[in-house]
C-alpha cells in the first residue's frame, strides 16, 4: 500500500477530513497498547423468530467447485444446509467484509485503507435498537479496537491479521466510540467469552491469513475450519438457539461470477435438514437482512433492504423470496462509488443515499438515524431489489427475478409466480444538494 491517503466526505458532509499513515504501527507502540486495552465484553438474550445467536466464518478466495470438492468441506455441509446460489458482491476481499457490515460496498473494488464516514449506519446500529450484544473476533489481532493496517507475525513476519478482513473496523460510526472499538476482539478473547458463557448474540469471526485459506489454500483453510467449528458444535451454551453461516469473500476465477460455497449450520438447524441443499439467491447482504428480520429490526436502507432472507427466517416470517435468474448476473463487478479506483467499478465522488422510507425484506422500515440523516432525499438505487443493479451504470439490468410462493418459498422444490424483472423501476435519482456535495468530496480523493 502506498503513501498516505485522505479521509473522504460523507453524503452530508459530516464526517472529517485528515489524513492517516497506512503502515504497520511500531511493535513498541503496539505492545503498550496490548498492555493497556481491555476488551469490552456484553451478552444478552433477546429472543429471535428463528435463532437467538447468529455467527459468521469468512475463509478467503476459493472458486465454489474447488470448496465443494475438499472432503473437509462436505464434512461441514453434511452437518448442515449447503447454500448453492450464494454470491459475494464484487472482488477484491475488501468491499466484500464493507458490504457485510454496512449493505453496501459503495463502489469499492480495493484492498486499500478506507475510513467509511462516522454518518453510514452499519449493522450494529440495528443490533443497538434492542440492546442484542454483538462483537468481532480477529485472529491474530494485537489488541481490541486496533485500527492498524496489519499486524504481521512476529516470528515469521507474515501476514497475520489484516484490517481488510475486518468489517466493523472500516466504518468510524464503530471507531470513534471507544466502547464499540473494544467490542473488536481477538480469538484469546473468544475463548474467555466461551468459557465464562458471556458470548454475544450477534459476532463476526475472520480467521488469520494462513488459516483463512488466502496465504495457503482451500485444504489447508477447509481443515482448519472443520477443526475449529467441529468442537463449538459440541458446546451445549455455543450450539443452544445459534445459527451459524460459514461462506468465503469472494471466488478466485473473476470471470466465474462470484458464486461461494457456503453453509448453515447450529443447534436451530432441525436433524432432517442435515446434509440439504437450499437453491434460494443470496449474497453478503442476506445475512443483515435475515438478522434484521429475525429479531424484528429496521434495515439500513441499501441492499439489506431488499436481499433475500435466509429460509430458516423466512419461512419462520412468511416472507417470500426471489427466485432471481443468474444467466446475466455480474457480482464480480460493481456500481460506481467514492471508493472505486477504476479496477472493478467507475469512480464517482457521490455517496450513495439509502432509501428512508421502504418497508424492506425485514418488514419493519429504515432505522430512524438513516432517516434522519438522509431527510428529504431521493436514493441512488432501487435497494429494495434482491440483486445490487444500476441503470446509469448498466449494470446486471439484464437479471430477472421471480416472486416465490409464501407457502413455497425454496427454489429446490421450484418457484410460482410471474417473472418480472426486480430492478422494473427506476433508480432514484441524487438530488442537486448532494451532487454539489459529491463535488467537495472529490476534491478529497484518495491518493495512492
Amino acid at each position: 500500500m502506498k503513501g498516505t491517503l485522505v479521509t473522504v466526505l460523507g453524503a452530508a458532509a459530516l464526517a472529517r477530513a485528515g489524513s492517516i499513515t497506512t503502515s504497520e504501527p511500531a511493535v513498541a507502540a503496539i505492545d503498550a497498547a496490548m498492555a493497556t486495552t481491555l476488551p469490552e465484553a456484553s451478552s444478552s438474550d433477546v429472543k429471535g423468530v428463528a435463532f437467538n445467536r447468529f455467527y459468521q466464518v469468512w475463509l478467503e478466495n476459493v472458486d465454489y467447485d474447488l470448496a465443494a470438492k475438499d472432503s473437509n468441506m462436505q464434512w461441514l455441509a453434511s452437518q448442515g444446509i449447503l447454500l448453492t446460489n450464494y454470491y459475494g458482491t464484487t472482488h477484491p476481499s475488501e468491499p466484500n467484509y464493507c458490504a457485510a457490515a454496512g449493505g453496501d460496498n459503495f463502489g469499492m473494488d480495493n484492498d486499500n485503507f478506507h475510513q467509511i464516514p462516522a454518518n453510514v449506519s452499519t449493522v450494529a446500529d440495528l443490533l443497538d435498537t434492542k440492546s442484542i450484544s454483538w462483537a468481532e473476533y480477529q485472529e491474530a489481532m494485537p489488541y481490541p479496537g486496533f485500527q492498524g493496517y496489519n499486524y504481521s507475525n512476529q516470528v515469521t513476519y507474515a501476514d497475520d491479521y489484516v484490517r481488510k478482513h475486518n468489517p466493523l473496523v472500516l466504518y468510524e460510526s464503530i471507531t470513534n466510540n471507544d466502547t464499540r472499538a473494544r467490542q473488536i476482539k481477538n480469538f484469546t478473547q473468544f475463548d474467555s467469552d466461551l468459557a465464562n458463557k458471556k458470548l454475544p448474540q450477534w459476532a463476526f469471526i475472520t480467521p488469520n491469513m494462513t488459516n483463512d485459506a488466502h496465504d495457503t489454500n482451500i485444504t489447508f483453510g477447509a481443515k482448519w475450519e472443520r477443526s475449529w467449528i467441529s468442537t463449538l458444535l459440541k458446546n451445549s451454551y455455543f450450539m443452544d438457539n445459534t445459527l451459524v453461516l460459514l461462506t468465503f469473500d469472494e471466488d478466485d476465477t473473476y470471470p466465474k461470477g462470484n458464486r461461494v460455497f457456503s453453509v448453515l449450520l447450529g443447534g436451530v438447524i432441525p436433524d432432517n435438514l442435515k446434509g440439504t441443499k437450499d437453491d434460494t439467491f443470496y449474497t453478503h447482504y442476506s445475512s443483515i437482512a435475515s438478522v434484521s428480520a429475525n429479531w424484528g429490526l429496521p434495515s439500513l436502507g441499501r441492499w439489506d433492504c431488499g436481499a433475500n432472507l435466509f429460509e430458516i427466517v423466512a419461512n419462520k416470517t412468511g416472507y417470500a423470496n426471489y427466485d432471481v435468474d443468474t444467466t446475466n448476473l455480474r457480482m464480480n463487478e460493481t456500481y460506481p462509488g467514492p471508493l472505486s479506483i477504476g479496477e472493478y467499478s467507475k469512480f464517482s465522488p457521490i455517496w450513495p443515499i439509502p432509501n428512508t422510507d421502504a418497508k424492506c425484506s425485514a418488514g419493519h422500515g429504515v432505522l430512524d438515524i438513516v432517516k434522519k440523516t438522509y431527510a428529504n432525499t431521493t436514493p441512488t438505487y432501487n435497494y429494495t431489489s434482491p440483486y445490487p443493479w444500476d441503470s446509469k451504470a448498466n449494470y446486471n439490468t439484464k437479471v430477472t427475478a421471480t416472486r416465490m410462493s409464501k407457502s413455497t418459498n425454496t427454489t429446490s422444490s421450484g418457484a410460482t409466480g410471474s417473472t418480472t424483472p426486480a430492478n422494473a423501476g427506476v433508480a432514484g435519482v441524487v438530488p442537486s444538494s448532494a451532487i454539489a456535495i459529491g463535488s467537495l468530496v472529490a476534491l478529497f480523493a484518495y491518493i495512492f
